[in-house]
């Protein structure tokens, strides 16, 4: 996020909340801990923020569980990527020449 884009969510935030500090220093102060979250992603934050919460967000709130979607976004590639190799390894597989069981079978018994 941009500095008018910090200065922007503020001001829904002093909207929302009259008593909630906008100065220079408070912009600052958000600036340096939400720079790297998208103004999106702070501004859907606020939003579930406003409808549930009695007092002005905090920086934690406004960022979310940015970390856990992001742990999540990471885990479904994971899985789409070991899905996708699953996939790719059957496409591959031959069943066993035919009577390769019976033969094993047969080898196994008379090793007793």
């Amino acid at each position: 996020m941009d500095r008018a884009e910090i200065f922007d969510l503020l001001i829904e935030i002093k909207e929302n909340y009259p008593n909630f500090d906008v100065s220079e220093e408070n912009v600052d102060r958000h600036m340096k801990y939400l720079h790297d979250l998208s103004f999106e992603a702070a501004q859907q934050n606020l939003q579930e923020h406003v409808r549930t919460g009695k007092w002005p967000p905090n920086i934690a709130e406004i960022r979310g569980n940015l970390g856990d979607q992001e742990a999540r976004q990471r885990e479904l590639a994971e899985t789409r990527a070991y899905l996708d190799q699953r996939e790719a390894n059957r496409a591959k597989a031959t069943l066993p020449p035919p009577g390769w069981k019976d033969g094993l079978i047969e080898r196994l018994r008379h090793r007793k």
